[in-house]
């Protein structure tokens, strides 16, 4: 009986939980509780784990990046071509133009000798200093690819006035035959030297090999040298790309800029430019802050590596089931993100020391940077992206929060629905892409593309329209371009896409959620045990540390009355019958080894078939009383009758 009186006055302390309106908050069971205790045990870890990973993520980049992207484009890019031709590499058009780029702007950004006062800039010999700031690695490479004459096919009609046809570049059209004076590197065919990538340009995609030289360290020297190669016609109607690289290092702000200009010579004529600005940080450890963000990276590492030992426990335990939770697919792809990372970090290190000690031991020579910079922009997108899934695995850890489970509830109960309408919408979207690019994209821009191919071409359309859809359009070269077809196409791909498709689409979500909240009014909600959760732990610390006295039952139902709440005896005896009757059962199936335990899902489907039958009983109610009210009215109506 001790023992019984014991666990009924533990059993009254866990259900005097009232809230204002004087009904029962649900009891925290100990399988719950333990539950709850190691959710926020979790979600605590993964807080620090994210804050480090945000640590390490913002300490690659900085504002400085921008402003030194910035600087260099506009030294290089907008600067004209001379006083009296304000073209610039962004619009020039010939091949002319881009020899007076390569003889004025280029070499004036390239070669920094004096000050505006004419003092010396360079501190060493041979030495330029762009902007005064930024110190050119080695030298300039230029270099070219070419095509083979003969590589297009001429109407039969026309072979008598064309002898030579160049088609688009493509790597089997490469012509690696030596040209021109063939005295000198400009003149051969060079195959790269490193692991350089094929460079994806507007109109195609380069391979990284070509005809190659490097500019000599005076400003004096590489005029007289490209004056040489535009006398004996290095570039040829055979070309079709130029490219021009070259990199610096900023000591203030310790950042490299790898810069790479690209001139493409499409076989319809003229020039396509093009550019790459990678402003990245290179030399990982300098400053102070830099060897705290090198123990973040060993701490970050000690976390992937606790993460994976998790993640291989869990798949030998759950076996087919862990393939089943989308959430342990999302925690496979950041731990793969995260190891590629890690390897990149290390690779780059190494990577970065051996290029120095080259480019130390020979500075007349072109630092291939490239490869490094190229490499080093797409890993902070990969970072990117795996801060951005990191962020949104907070939510597997407050699935406990009503509100984020009617979300979550609400997109997975809507998704048939709206892959069947995105199945719809992508047929009607397709079909404008197809109309809009045949009609429009020999005349508009933003509906046509350089690649001889569909699916480039409709990928452009994609964009344009959904453009549109935002409500960013040019309408007047539309209906420039085909008068009758102009309007048409906008005001039916208006109405179809933005008043028809995209409402259904709204509909659909509000729908559901409708749904999904009817459903979640009639669940008890776990917010209550999770709020006093807290407070039962905030109480216990307390006491423990001695700064609050543990009160007694009485004492809690003295101080529930005095707040206001409408309790009475009755109802607090009730309730703690009710519940010790209902604890003892659970003691008495848990000790036979039954349990009784219902899914939320299973939980949530019995509650919506409640709601149906209540329904249903409603109407089958209503029914008998019309069936009897018009039976009364049949058997008044005789008696009034006699």
């Amino acid at each position: 009986m001790a023992l019984v009186g014991a666990k009924a006055s533990e059993e009254s302390a866990l259900v005097d939980r009232r809230s204002s309106g004087g009904s029962v908050r649900p009891r925290i069971t100990q399988s719950r509780e333990l539950e709850m205790k190691t959710t926020l045990r979790e979600l605590l870890i993964y807080i620090i784990f994210l804050t480090d990973l945000c640590i390490l993520t913002f300490g690659m980049v900085s504002t400085d990046m921008y402003y030194l992207n910035r600087v260099m484009l506009n030294l290089f890019l907008e600067t004209p071509l001379s006083d009296i031709d304000r073209t610039d590499f962004t619009t020039m058009g010939s091949i002319s133009d881009f020899w007076q780029f390569l003889e004025g702007p280029l070499l004036d950004g390239l070669f920094w000798k004096s000050w505006y006062n004419d003092n010396s800039t360079s501190l060493h010999r041979n030495s330029s200093h762009i902007y005064y700031e930024n110190l050119l690695l080695g030298v300039p490479q230029i270099r070219q690819l070419r095509i083979r004459n003969n590589t297009c096919s001429i109407y039969p009609s026309f072979r008598a006035f064309i002898d030579l046809c160049y088609s688009q570049y493509r790597y089997a059209y490469e012509d690696r035959e030596s040209f021109g004076l063939k005295n000198d590197s400009a003149w051969h065919y060079s195959a790269s030297s490193t692991l350089s990538l094929w460079h994806w340009g507007r109109i195609g995609l380069y391979s990284s090999g070509g005809f190659m030289f490097t500019l000599p360290k005076s400003k004096e020297k590489s005029l007289e040298k490209l004056k040489f190669l535009e006398a004996n016609s290095w570039i040829t109607r055979g070309t079709r790309v130029v490219f021009i690289d070259f990199s610096m290092y900023n000591a203030n702000v310790n950042l490299f800029c790898i810069v790479r200009l690209v001139v493409e010579f499409p076989a319809t004529g003229g020039v396509i430019p093009s550019w790459q600005f990678h402003s990245v940080k290179l030399l990982r450890y300098v400053t102070y802050y830099d060897y705290f963000l090198a123990s973040c990276e060993v701490i970050f590492c000690l976390f992937i590596f606790t993460f994976i030992i998790q993640e291989i426990t869990k798949m030998k335990k759950l076996k087919n089931d862990y393939c089943r939770d989308a959430w342990n697919w999302l925690d496979i792809l950041l731990l793969l993100l995260s190891v590629f990372a890690i390897a990149f970090n290390v690779y780059r290190t190494v990577e970065v020391s051996w290029l120095m000690e080259n480019l130390l031991s020979n500075s007349d020579a072109y630092p291939d940077f490239y490869f490094l910079g190229f490499w080093q922009t797409r890993y902070n997108n990969m970072i990117s992206v795996n801060v951005f899934f990191a962020w949104i695995k907070i939510f597997k850890f407050i699935s406990f929060n009503k509100t984020m489970t009617q979300l979550s509830s609400t997109l997975s109960r809507c998704a048939k629905d709206i892959i069947g309408f995105a199945i719809m919408f992508f047929i009607i979207f397709f079909a404008y892409a197809q109309l809009g690019y045949l009609v429009f994209g020999s005349q508009v821009d933003e509906f046509s593309t350089f690649q001889n191919c569909m699916y480039e071409a409709i990928q452009i359309v994609y964009f344009t329209q959904f453009r549109i859809v935002l409500g960013d359009f040019n309408f007047a070269s539309i209906e420039n371009a085909n008068r009758i077809l102009g309007p048409i196409y906008f005001i039916t791909f208006v109405f179809f896409v933005f008043f028809v498709l995209l409402n259904m689409f709204l509909a659909i979500i509000n729908d559901t959620y409708s749904e999904v909240k009817a459903d979640f009014s009639i669940i008890p909600s776990r917010e209550f045990e999770i709020s006093d959760l807290i407070k039962e732990s905030y109480n216990k610390a307390l006491v423990k540390l001695r700064l609050k006295r543990q009160t007694s039952h009485t004492e809690d139902l003295y101080n529930v009355k005095r707040k206001g709440q409408s309790t009475s005896r009755a109802d607090v005896a009730k309730a703690f019958s009710r519940d010790f009757s209902r604890k003892t059962r659970t003691q008495a199936s848990s000790s036979t080894g039954v349990h009784d335990s219902v899914s939320h899902r299973e939980f949530q489907r019995l509650s919506r078939y409640i709601a149906e039958m209540e329904k249903q009983l409603k109407d089958v109610t209503f029914k008998i009383n019309e069936i009897m009210k018009t039976v009364s009215r049949g058997i008044d109506s005789p008696e009034r009758v006699k």
